[in-house]
């Protein structure tokens, strides 16, 4: 990865890395407000769901103002920068790339003059029919693309709608999107949000004092005080302006939520369905103590993602809760070339056991997946040396089995350590005494959402829409979007 400046940034634990969400999208409408920090502090609350860029656009009602860069949230703004980006309403992004390469011309909100105004789009999700969009879009050279990502397709097939506004244009072009897309945007007057008709990436309508908020995640929600009014719903369009909300549906529903957002990707403090997430993963807990018990002194979380689980396999199984791992919650990326030495210290640099807390003891250590189980074959050795008589690994999830193409950036499918492995194989490949995983069933029955309406493809290889065959081959996009 390089920086703005062309220097070589290096991540450390590249082959380590769990699953990454693509983005965190966050828009307000709210006369009177300070719109950008709202959204700044919006996206800080979103930070989990990209870490590599960030952005804000404004609108006073006569011209667009934008600022983006690479970095986290914090790093991106100052209180310059928001004081600078004056409005009634704003979107905001946190993108992690998993289409089109990590680099400023990626960053979002995008920017588009139309003809009815200045279109800036944020989105969160993968499409899946990118290759016919972009078929459509070389008929018209005078869009000029820069970007590679989803988010630059569907804001030039925007502009080039010649519809009577906006909001016309945009509606027409929804249907010939396949995939996953939540959706927030805005001319110099009215912020839209809209979700494909799936509804695979979570997105939530808010209500301000004097405005309104939409937002990937209830947490975004709260940190900006607004009062959760309810879901957008899948295949719904919405409009905010200074005559209030409306609402209508593109396309009947047909919901497909993520699974994934239960185990790892929403914040603990989110609400889907109007059920906590934390809530939802101490029940997978307790339904993975009872389907791979575990005779043990102590179970430990591989933290953070790992704790409710934890605590709800350590209440179900009236095994000692502990914290047997302690966590650096600043490492990443750095600007400095690691050496060989430090990067054999691998995991260390991210996680550390509490030698006095494991020595001795026969653990259960309760992780949210296995990708490619670089992470839990460092973690099982790193407890036994320091002390650990038996590691028994528990994983909250079924075994990752296929790879996604709806924003979440999972290693492909050969990549994949579970596909093609048995149980047996894979607890001999990282080492551990034994390794269990909740049951898919377990998993759903959890979420109290019926499996209809749940996206389990990584899981199952059953995908709600149809992946074009250089896609599912493991290829995560078509050669076109590539640099």
């Amino acid at each position: 990865m390089r920086r703005p400046d062309g220097k070589l940034t290096h991540n450390l634990f590249e082959e380590d890395k769990g699953p990454q969400d693509a983005c965190g999208i966050f828009g307000v409408w709210a006369p009177g407000e300070e719109v950008a920090k709202l959204t700044f502090y919006g996206l800080y609350a979103l930070q989990h769901r990209g870490q590599e860029s960030a952005g804000i656009a404004t609108s006073d009602g006569e011209r667009i103002l934008i600022y983006k860069d690479m970095g986290l949230v914090s790093q991106v703004f100052t209180e310059h920068d928001l004081a600078n980006l004056k409005g009634h309403l704003a979107i905001g992004h946190t993108r992690y790339s998993t289409t089109g390469s990590s680099n400023w011309v990626n960053a979002q909100p995008t920017l588009r003059p139309t003809k009815y105004g200045t279109l800036a789009l944020a989105h969160n999700g993968n499409l899946t029919n990118i290759g016919d969009l972009l078929q459509e879009l070389a008929k018209h050279p005078e869009t000029g693309i820069q970007a590679t990502t989803d988010t630059e397709v569907m804001s030039s097939l925007i502009a080039l709608r010649d519809e009577k506004n906006l909001e016309a244009s945009a509606v027409s072009v929804l249907p010939q999107l396949e995939g996953a897309f939540s959706l927030v945007f805005m001319d110099e007057h009215t912020l839209y949000a809209a979700r494909d008709r799936h509804g695979v990436r979570p997105l939530v309508l808010g209500k301000l004092e004097r405005g309104w908020v939409v937002a990937s995640e209830t947490a975004a929600l709260d940190i900006v005080g607004a009062a959760f009014v309810r879901e957008i719903e899948p295949g719904e369009f919405v409009a905010i302006d200074e005559n209030g909300i409306r609402s209508f549906c593109w396309h009947k529903p047909e919901p497909k939520g993520c699974l994934f957002e239960y185990v790892y990707l929403a914040r603990p403090d989110t609400q889907i369905a109007g059920r906590g997430i934390h809530e939802t993963r101490v029940a997978i807990g307790e339904r993975l103590a009872t389907e791979a018990p575990a005779d043990a002194d102590l179970v430990i979380p591989v933290p953070e993602s790992g704790t409710p689980s934890a605590i709800g396999y350590a209440k179900a199984s009236r095994i000692p809760y502990g914290q047997g791992l302690v966590k650096n919650s600043y490492v990443g990326r750095t600007f400095i070339q690691p050496s060989q030495t430090i990067r054999q210290l691998g995991i260390r640099l991210k996680l550390n056991p509490l030698r006095e807390i494991v020595e001795g003891k026969r653990i259960v250590v309760v992780d949210d997946s296995i990708v490619r189980g670089n992470t839990q074959r460092a973690i099982v050795r790193m407890l036994r040396e320091a002390g650990a008589s038996e590691v028994h690994v528990r994983i909250s999830s079924p075994p990752v089995k296929w790879p996604c193409f709806y924003g979440i950036d999972f290693a492909t499918r050969a990549e994949l350590i579970a596909n093609g492995l048995e149980i047996e194989d894979i607890r001999r490949s990282i080492g551990a005494d034994s390794l269990g995983y909740v049951s898919l069933e377990g998993l759903i029955e959890a979420t109290t959402i019926p499996e209809k309406n749940l996206c389990h493809a990584c899981f199952t290889g059953v995908y709600p829409t149809q992946i074009p065959e250089d896609m599912s081959e493991g290829k995560l996009r078509l050669e076109v979007l590539n640099d």
